[in-house]
């Protein structure tokens, strides 16, 4: 979810600096092995004027990451580099690394070439909310830097090898499993970086305590649509960071509202009574609740739907947050953790790698 964001943001960034003039290199994460910061997919442009946008590890790559990039940048040739993490040799000493994993790194030309070309093809997709393969040659003289673009359209772009069919069925096959992967044959290694559709979040009441919780959620990659029935609040200006701000109520019959979790905020036991029939008679797996227990039960009797699952109240992790900013941030993780199919344990308790669901 957090992938597709980025991407769309460095890719809009390539597309200024061609117009422009100026110079850039992105970094890729396309594969790792134990713990890593970041999931393959991960990018960082780097900019010649030492500018950079994304990131491709906590930051114990990113010094050495930057001067591949300068190369790159000045040469046009792309480079995959390996890091291992957990290794003892003196460059890697001197990073200052020891995650105790291995990190596969490629960087290509972001502002010439295959990328730039197909730049504004692959935001143009990601905008309009399609899923997305995007597919990148990391390795073999005839494919290194080559791109090509692989959605519900077609195929855009040309990999110039005879691997091309099978890398565009691997890649419609990661997109159904939503999982990136580096595929590799004959000497030759393609990266695939599989962009689903973005992940809609309904936010039903637009008071103020709704704002840090529409900006958060923003932020981590939701595409989120406001909802309030009073016009003084329900406006663009007051969520610069939502896709749609949306006048309604819940009775409004036309109303067509996304696929997606949902949270219903509106301070009013009566909307969100209604709200909440509303959304759990669509099907909605997941509707978040504010108020105490007492209130959400009260309401599920009301509309007897006693024992429902899908209601979360109170909406949000147990993390003792008060105040908007603190139980927006609890909100959003319940969010993630949702999403993300995990149970949301303390991440020490877990004794596989944090990336394994």
């Amino acid at each position: 979810m957090i992938h597709r964001k980025e991407t769309a943001e460095i890719l809009s960034r390539i597309a200024r600096l061609v117009a422009e003039g100026g110079r850039a290199a992105l970094a890729t994460v396309v594969r790792i092995e134990g713990s890593a910061y970041r999931r393959p997919g991960a990018k960082l442009l780097i900019e010649e004027s030492g500018g950079t946008l994304g990131s491709v590890s906590g930051g114990c790559l990113e010094a050495d990451v930057r001067e591949i990039a300068r190369e790159v940048m000045a040469n046009g040739r792309p480079w995959l580099r390996h890091y291992d993490t957990g290794a003892h040799e003196d460059i890697l000493m001197a990073l200052g690394l020891g995650c105790n994993g291995a990190v596969d790194v490629f960087v290509q030309p972001a502002t010439s070439g295959p990328l730039a070309e197909l730049a504004p093809a692959a935001l143009e997709r990601l905008e309009s909310g399609a899923p997305l393969a995007i597919l990148t040659g990391v390795q073999g003289n005839d494919v290194l830097g080559r791109v090509a673009l692989v959605d519900e359209r077609g195929v855009e772009g040309d990999l110039g090898t005879g691997a091309q069919m099978r890398w565009i069925e691997e890649a419609r096959r990661a997109l159904d499993e939503g999982r990136s992967r580096l595929l590799e044959e004959d000497g030759r290694a393609g990266f695939v970086e599989a962009l689903g559709p973005p992940v809609d979040l309904l936010v039903i009441g637009a008071g103020d305590d709704a704002q840090p919780l529409v900006e958060y959620a923003a932020d981590v990659g939701f595409r989120v649509t406001v909802v309030d029935h009073r016009p003084a609040l329900a406006t663009p200006v007051r969520f610069p960071q939502a896709s749609r701000v949306i006048e309604a109520r819940p009775d409004d019959d036309g109303l067509i509202l996304p696929r997606g979790p949902a949270v219903v905020k509106t301070h009013s036991l009566a909307h969100d009574r209604e709200w909440v029939r509303r959304l759990l008679a669509e099907g909605s797996a997941y509707v978040g609740l504010l108020g105490p227990v007492a209130r959400k039960d009260a309401i599920l009797d009301e509309i007897g739907a006693r024992g429902d699952s899908r209601l979360f109240g109170p909406v949000g992790l147990d993390l003792g947050a008060e105040g908007a900013r603190q139980i927006a941030v609890a909100i959003v993780a319940e969010l993630l953790a949702f999403t993300n199919g995990r149970s949301a344990v303390h991440l020490s308790a877990r004794r596989e790698s944090i990336h394994v669901r």
